[in-house]
């Protein structure tokens, strides 16, 4: 006898009876999300041309109502074009536990220079905060994270948050519960004090190009400007910050974190940092290991 298709949701329909010898039943354990990809969404245009977010968005079954917390990740590129892409497959694992994932592109200083960086990321967020609903995202619970330039440029944008300096639109402040800053620089001018294999402070530099294509050491004004120390006080409103940098980093010297994690202590704000022993500039250090993956788990967790 021929049955009628069923219009009913997942948890109604039939488990099947149909068995036979040497089939193995398993109990599947739904812990972690499958994850959705969109790529490519233009967010806004900005200096003739469009910006674009890539997402991971948690699938949720047909009855399942759930808001995930929103991680807004600005990926590391010397503030040159990004690869928006590059770190998409690291982050899943952070989906799959229940977050949504959103990859920034920002005009790149050959476009345009500082602060452009930290204006596209405020125009990003706002963006995807006024869109959270489609896409099960908690426009209560956002964190940044950033890797290296992208480390400078989430740092910049929670230590600014509320000043419309920053910002091309509004509102302006962002509801910024955490910051993860991956071996991020926060003062230019002292780069050079340390090991590296490039130079920090020529105008070709990534550093002297984030400024405008101009000597960093002639620009003492700007590097205050674009330092995240200048505007950490007392007074300074800031959510936790996790910092982690490896204490062989060849691009951006281990010191930077140092100097961000010393300025925070200093005004009493939450701060963890972790130095990772041997550890060079990204890498599975940082994406794979199991220790630094589970820092940030919790850390994320307790926000």
């Amino acid at each position: 006898m021929k049955v009628q298709p069923c219009d009913c949701l997942r948890g109604d329909f039939p488990n099947s009876d149909i068995s036979a010898h040497g089939i193995v039943t398993l109990q599947l354990d739904e812990r972690k999300y499958s994850v959705n990809t969109i790529t490519g969404m233009e967010y806004a245009r900005k200096s003739g041309m469009p910006l674009h977010i890539n997402m991971l968005v948690p699938e949720l079954g047909e009855k399942e109502e759930s808001l995930f917390p929103l991680i807004i990740f600005v990926q590391g590129s010397a503030w040159f074009k990004q690869e928006l892409t590059r770190q998409m497959a690291q982050l899943v694992h952070f989906a799959q536990l229940g977050y949504v994932i959103v990859m920034v592109e920002y005009r790149p200083s050959t476009v345009a220079p500082f602060p452009a960086q930290i204006k596209d990321v405020r125009t990003a967020a706002n963006f995807i905060l006024r869109h959270a609903g489609e896409y099960h995202a908690d426009p209560e619970k956002l964190i940044l994270w950033g890797d290296s330039s992208g480390g400078h440029t989430v740092t910049m944008l929670a230590v600014t948050n509320g000043d419309p300096y920053f910002s091309d639109e509004e509102p302006c402040c962002l509801p910024i519960k955490g910051v993860i800053d991956y071996y991020g620089p926060v003062n230019f001018l002292a780069m050079n004090d340390e090991p590296s294999i490039q130079d920090h402070e020529a105008p070709d530099s990534p550093e002297g190009m984030v400024l405008g294509g101009v000597s960093v050491p002639e620009n003492p004004g700007l590097v205050k400007a674009a330092s995240p120390l200048t505007y950490i006080t007392a007074a300074s409103k800031l959510p936790p910050f996790l910092i982690m940098h490896g204490s062989k980093d060849r691009i951006v010297p281990y010191g930077q974190s140092v100097l961000l994690y010393r300025k925070l202590v200093e005004y009493n704000h939450a701060v963890q940092m972790y130095r990772i022993e041997g550890a060079d500039h990204s890498g599975r250090a940082f994406w794979t290991a199991e220790e630094p993956i589970r820092i940030i788990e919790n850390f994320i967790q307790k926000i």
